[in-house]
């Protein structure tokens, strides 16, 4: 159990300092060390992905906060993107909650590994120049793309900010301005999945104690205080060195995830 403890609080405090650095929340990191430790407390398998998700996605919301006020200091965030956002991010990640809440344990892992592996390939390949346009895209393709980020990053238990990040990269905006902006697409994206999961688990018998819904409490109090810390740390780095050697890392980090929940659902 102390080793458990150790694991998590080291995960808090990576999840804070990426939450910063790339304005993501972190769920990359927390999920699968939520499923290792749910493992541990022999928690019902058919639950155990649900219980990450949502758990990853509790801790996501005050660290996307704070990562968004840390960046919005610098100036650097787009707020016109965030408004135009504001009602289909949400609105996809209601929906996500709602799927999750019908669909197996098996498909939410499914689901993680699939974006895992696309991204970590992205973060490993990444160039400076590829770019789709010019700029960002206008009604309704900016909503569309919008839905589906909060869609996706909520069965996968993040905050959206990968999948942000290579949106408005992709379209031609600057690094720093798209992670600062994915700090705020996490606070999006975050709240109403949180809300929608504690309903969706609402009163399941298999449970563990602290849990409302499918957010385990003790897990996001004891995450919680340290990757808030941490965000700033990871803030101030992003506006101050350069970061390729980390997107490989984290690249490196998706495929081996990606390749373990890929083993043990075939296995």
């Amino acid at each position: 159990m102390l080793t458990l403890a150790i694991s998590l609080l080291v995960a808090g405090a990576v999840s804070g300092i990426l939450a910063g650095l790339f304005g993501i929340g972190g769920g990359a990191i927390l999920v699968p060390v939520l499923v290792q430790a749910l493992a541990i407390m022999e928690i019902d398998e058919s639950i155990r992905m649900h219980l990450a998700i949502a758990t990853s996605l509790g801790i996501v919301v005050p660290t996307s906060i704070r990562s968004f006020l840390a960046h919005r200091k610098h100036g650097a965030v787009d707020m016109a993107l965030l408004k135009s956002w504001a009602f289909v991010l949400p609105l996809g990640a209601i929906f996500a909650s709602a799927v999750a809440a019908v669909i197996s344990g098996a498909s939410l892992k499914w689901i993680f590994t699939g974006i895992a592996t696309v991204v970590g390939i992205k973060m490993l390949l990444n160039r400076p120049g590829w770019i789709v346009a010019s700029d960002l895209p206008a009604q309704p393709a900016r909503s569309a793309y919008g839905l589906l980020i909060g869609f996706f990053s909520t069965l996968m238990g993040v905050g959206g900010g990968i999948m942000n990040n290579t949106f408005m990269m992709l379209h031609n905006q600057p690094i720093k301005r798209a992670v600062a902006t994915s700090s705020g697409v996490g606070v999006l994206i975050s709240i109403p999945a949180v809300i929608g999961l504690i309903v969706a688990g609402w009163q399941r018998p298999e449970l563990p104690p602290l849990s409302l819904g499918y957010v385990n409490m003790m897990a996001v109090a004891l995450i919680m205080p340290i990757s808030i810390l941490a965000a700033p740390v990871g803030a101030r780095i992003a506006h101050a060195a350069p970061k390729r050697a980390l997107e490989i890392s984290f690249g490196i980090f998706l495929l081996v995830v990606a390749a373990q929940f890929g083993w043990t659902l075939l296995n």
